[in-house]
Formats: structure tokens, sequence, C-alpha cells
């Protein structure tokens, strides 16, 4: 076993509920194999396969997917992922199929090589690793992290060091043994369940995480601030559903756009806070609302996060060009016939919202399946 990952004694706030006791929807099967099957006509005898997935479901209560019916199901996955303004490029999804493996060590070891998959050298790829899914009998193994990549969060006398979002998460992993530095970019460790037994601590080694330190390309003091931000947001506690199958463990990851980091990881009260710090050291006023000085200093912290990745070779991109994409994927979808949900408070970039096309437009609210869902 790597160094990195290691077991753990038992933990009862993390214990698996091992049986589910619950047959699959064969209602819910029906209706994704005859997308399927609508959309990809040279997969086979459509009524041929909804009788194999009966008989599987009224033996088993539930049936399996063949690696084309999964692929297919985690990118429509995401094509309907109403929260998401970066689905113009679904179709280039990677699915890692990874359904055999089912020990937490095994886990870990997926979570590493997607994160160096999806990395590459700065060159982001889509990415989504896919490990067994919940039976009737035995629940899949699940991450308790939110994303594959959290700095931690740690209480003290004088406030939060590090992400305040992520005080809970790094107190049950030093509950579980995990120390610390106690700094403000501490990688969390990973805390895998397992369908059966102990959860595992998975340290994620330095080469599976690349960071970029944030500069600015014109104050030499932004770099004094220390900040950073890591390149891969990789979610990991949300189900795949597909055709009524539940993958509780399926990490996937695209890429950052800039606002993401800038606008909220780091300028939000309850992450980082870091708005009135670059106003300070701008010199803006900030006795006063009216001088604006939330939205001048938000707007170099992006300037400096979009600069900063371009500088290391990280993909990133910005509001605007990636508002524009969406409206193109939206077209694409209404040409095919296909309904394009979308959250219009996620939708729209949380900078400059209204300067973005985007913003002058109602969305289909709907929420459709295949589907990312949060179940724990």
């Amino acid at each position: 076993m790597p160094t990195w990952i290691r077991s753990l004694r038992p933990f009862d706030a993390l214990a698996a509920q091992a049986v589910i006791e619950r047959t699959t929807d064969l209602r819910e099967a029906e209706r994704f194999i005859k997308l399927f099957h609508a959309e990809n006509p040279s997969a086979g005898g459509l009524y041929a396969r909804l009788r194999d997935i009966a008989r599987d479901v009224a033996r088993y209560g539930t049936y399996t997917h063949t690696y084309e019916e999964l692929e297919f199901g985690a990118r429509v996955a995401w094509r309907n992922s109403n929260r998401c303004i970066g689905r113009l490029y679904w179709r280039s999804l990677k699915v890692r199929d990874r359904r055999e493996v089912g020990s937490a060590e095994g886990v870990a070891l997926e979570c590493v090589a997607h994160l160096r998959e999806a990395t590459g050298s700065g060159k982001i790829r889509p990415v989504i690793t896919v490990l067994p899914p919940d039976t009737p009998a035995l629940r899949g193994p699940w991450i308790m992290n939110d994303q594959l990549i959290r700095y931690a969060g740690y209480r003290t006398p004088d406030g939060v060091v590090g992400d305040p979002r992520n005080v809970a998460l790094t107190e049950t992993a030093s509950a579980l043994g995990w120390r610390g530095r106690g700094g403000r970019f501490d990688v969390l460790p990973l805390v895998i369940q397992p369908p059966l037994g102990d959860p595992l601590l998975c340290n994620l080694p330095g080469d599976a995480v690349l960071e970029v330190p944030l500069v600015h390309p014109d104050y030499s003091w932004f770099a004094e601030l220390g900040l950073r931000w890591h390149a891969v947001p990789a979610i990991s506690d949300m189900c795949l559903e597909i055709g009524g199958i539940c993958y509780p463990c399926a990490p996937f990851n695209g890429w950052y756009m800039g606002t993401e980091i800038g606008a909220r990881n780091l300028a939000d009260e309850d992450r980082y806070d870091q708005l009135k710090v670059v106003a300070e050291r701008l010199g803006l006023n900030t006795s006063t609302e009216r001088s604006l000085w939330r939205d001048h200093a938000l707007v170099e912290l992006n300037v400096a996060v979009l600069h900063s990745f371009e500088l290391a070779g990280v993909t990133m991109t910005d509001h605007h060009t990636e508002s524009r994409r969406f409206l193109t994927h939206l077209e694409r979808e209404e040409r095919a016939g296909r309904v394009c949900p979308a959250d219009w408070s996620w939708i729209v970039p949380p900078l400059s919202g209204g300067a973005t096309p985007v913003f002058h437009r109602y969305y289909d609210t709907r929420v459709l399946t295949p589907a990312f869902v949060h179940h724990r």
C-alpha cells in the first residue's frame, strides 16, 4: 500500500449503511435505454436489451450498464447539469470505467490516477472515474470530500485559518489521525468509505495536485498576499444517476472559469474574504460603499487569477467567453430537439453578470436524467 494511504480504526460517524434493500426502478431504466438507442441508432436491438434488463431486475433487483451505456449516460449527465455553464464540450468527457474497483485502497488509487490524467501538464481534460454502483445488497463506496482537492480550514482563537468551507471536513480528518500544518492552503486528505469496513485516509501525493501561485500583471505586491489555487475542480460527493442506478463514487472534472476562484473562493466573506485586503493594497477608500471599492478589488482579483493561470500554462476560461460558448451549446441543443435545462442563478457569472449574454434571457428549469445529484 502506498505511504500516502493509511487504514483507520472504525469511526462511527462514517459507518457505512451497507444494505439498501431497494430494487432499480424499471421505468427509469427503460427511459434511459430508449434515450440511448434513440441517440445511438447503431447500438443494436432495443427491445432485446429491454427484455434482458427486465429479466435482470426481476432476478437481481438491478442490472448492469454496458460500457457504451455508461459512457453515454455520464456524458448526458454533464449535458443535463443545469448549474454548469461549460457544457459545450460534453461529448469530450473521458469516462474511466472502474466499476470493478471496490476496496477503499483501490478507490484512493483511482482518485490519484484521475487527478494525474485530468491535470496532465496543465492542459486540463474533462474526466470522470466511475466506481461501483449501489445495489440492492450493498452500497457502493463514497468519498466524504466534496472535491478531490480541498484546502483545510482550522479553527483558532483569532478566526479560521484556511478555507472556512472545509472546517468540518478538516476536523473529521483530524479526528481520524490527520495532522495538518496549520497553513492557509494545506491540501486535505481524502476520506473514503468503502461499502463495508473502516474508512480510509488518503493523502494526495504532490504530483497529483497542480497548484498555481497568484500574481498580478501590474501590481508586484500582489504576490506578497501568498494566494494560490489548485488547477483541477474535481467534484467527488455527487451521485451519478443513470437509468435508475446510482453510482455514489464518480468524481468528475472540467476546468475552472476564473470567477469561480476570483469572485467566489477567494472573495466571498465566508471563504477567503480577500476583497478588503486587496482594496487596501490598492489604496482604495473602504470607508464608504459608494466608492465601489469592492467592485474595483473584485476585478483586480479576477485579473490576477486569469493572468496567473495563463502564465502557468494551465487551462482556464473567462466568464465572457464561457457565456458565449454556453449560448452556442444551448442553440445546438435546441436544433437537436432537446431541452437544455439551466439555473439562471448559477449560469450568470458572479462578476459583471449584466455584461454577459447569458444574463438577458430565461431558461428551462426542469431537472432531467441522467444527472449528478446529491444523495448524502
